[in-house]
C-alpha cells in the first residue's frame, strides 16, 4: 500500500507512467468509466476547498466509484475533539482510499501512519500540495512537451504558497531548469526551499520584485495571489500591488509561446482580459486536474484497465 504525501513520493519514471495514464484517460474516457465500480473515496477536508475537493469527487465518479466525507472540520467529529489518528482509523473501515486537506502541516503524514487505506495529501498548511503539482506537471508536459530546459517564473506569494513549494520540489529533478522568483520582499521563497532544494540541487535561480522586468524571459509564468494581510504595512502593499496584476500590457512583453498557469482561485492578480489570450491555460489546467487525480486513484488502488 502506498500513499501520496509529497510530489517526491513518485520517482520521475513513476511520474511519467502516471501522466501517460492521465493522458490516456483524457483521450479515452469511456475505457475507464467503471474502473472503480464498488470502490469508495473519502474526502476529509478540514479547511475550505472548491476545486481540489470537487475535482477529487469528479475523478472518482468518472471512474464509476462513490464518494463520502466532509467539507469542513465543523461538520465532522473534529468539532468534538477527535484526533486525525482516530478519524483515519474509522474512515479506513468505510472507504478504500482517502484524500485529506488539513490546515496543519504534516497532518496527512500522521494520518498515513495510522491508516489501512491509501492517503492522498490534498494540501497541508503552507507545506505541500502534491496533486496540484501533478496537475501543473501534466499541463506543462501536455502543452510544452517536456520538463527539461525551461525558465519557470513563479509570481506572487512565494512564502506561504504550498503550490509553489511543491512545484519547485518536483521540477528540481529535471535538467536545465531555471527559476525566476517574483515576489515582494515580505513574501519571498522561504530560506529552507532556497537552501535545501535550489542550492542543494545546483539550480539556477534569481529573485526579483517586478514581473514586467522579467516576463519576456519566461517559458512558464505561474501566478499566485498576493494578499494584503500578508504585509506588515499598507505602504508596501500599495507600492507593490500593481506589480503582481497580469494584464494585457504585461502579456505584450511575453514570448508568443509562454504559458500562464494559476492554481486558482484568483482574485485580481490576473485581469479577465487575459482569459481570451491563447497563452492563458489555467482553466484547461483545472480540467487536467481531474484526469491526473483519476490516474492517481487508479495507481494507488493498483487497478489496471486493459484495452
Amino acid at each position: 500500500m502506498r500513499h501520496l504525501l509529497s510530489p517526491l513520493d513518485l520517482s520521475t519514471e513513476e511520474l511519467d507512467e502516471l501522466l501517460d495514464l492521465a493522458s490516456d484517460i483524457e483521450h479515452n474516457p469511456d475505457k475507464y468509466k467503471e474502473a472503480c465500480k464498488g470502490k469508495k473515496l473519502a474526502t476529509l477536508f478540514y479547511e475550505p476547498s472548491t476545486r481540489t475537493r470537487l475535482s477529487f469527487e469528479a475523478a472518482m465518479l468518472n471512474l464509476g466509484g462513490n464518494v463520502l466525507g466532509f467539507s469542513s472540520a465543523d461538520s465532522s467529529s473534529v468539532a468534538k475533539g477527535e484526533t486525525v489518528s482516530d478519524t483515519i482509523r474509522i474512515i479506513s473501515c468505510y472507504a478504500d482510499i482517502c484524500a485529506m486537506r488539513h490546515y496543519k502541516e504534516g497532518a496527512p503524514l500522521v494520518a498515513a501512519s495510522k491508516s489501512s487505506i491509501p492517503v492522498i495529501n490534498a494540501g497541508d498548511g503552507g507545506h505541500q500540495h502534491p496533486t496540484q503539482t501533478l496537475t501543473d506537471l501534466m499541463t506543462i508536459r501536455s502543452l510544452k512537451g517536456r520538463f527539461d530546459n525551461l525558465v519557470i517564473g513563479l509570481c506572487g506569494d512565494l512564502k506561504f504558497g504550498r503550490t509553489v513549494h511543491s512545484l519547485i520540489n518536483a521540477l528540481s529533478r529535471y535538467t536545465g531548469i531555471k527559476f525566476v522568483l517574483i515576489s515582494p520582499n515580505e513574501l519571498k521563497v522561504p530560506s529552507y526551499i532556497i537552501q535545501d532544494v535550489l542550492e542543494k540541487n545546483n539550480l539556477e535561480y534569481k529573485e526579483v520584485e517586478r514581473l514586467d522586468e522579467v516576463i519576456g524571459e519566461l517559458d512558464i509564468l505561474y501566478m499566485t495571489r498576493v494578499q494584503k494581510e500578508r504585509f506588515f504595512n499598507e505602504e508596501d502593499y500599495i507600492r507593490l500591488k500593481d506589480s503582481y496584476i497580469l494584464d494585457a500590457e504585461k502579456m505584450s512583453l511575453a514570448r508568443p509561446d509562454m504559458l500562464v498557469l494559476h492554481p486558482l482561485p484568483r482574485v485580481n492578480e490576473i485581469s479577465i482580459e487575459v482569459d481570451d489570450d491563447e497563452r492563458a491555460v489555467y482553466f484547461k489546467q483545472a480540467q487536467y486536474g481531474v484526469y491526473v487525480r483519476m490516474a492517481l486513484i487508479l495507481t494507488l488502488l493498483e487497478i489496471k484497465v486493459s484495452d
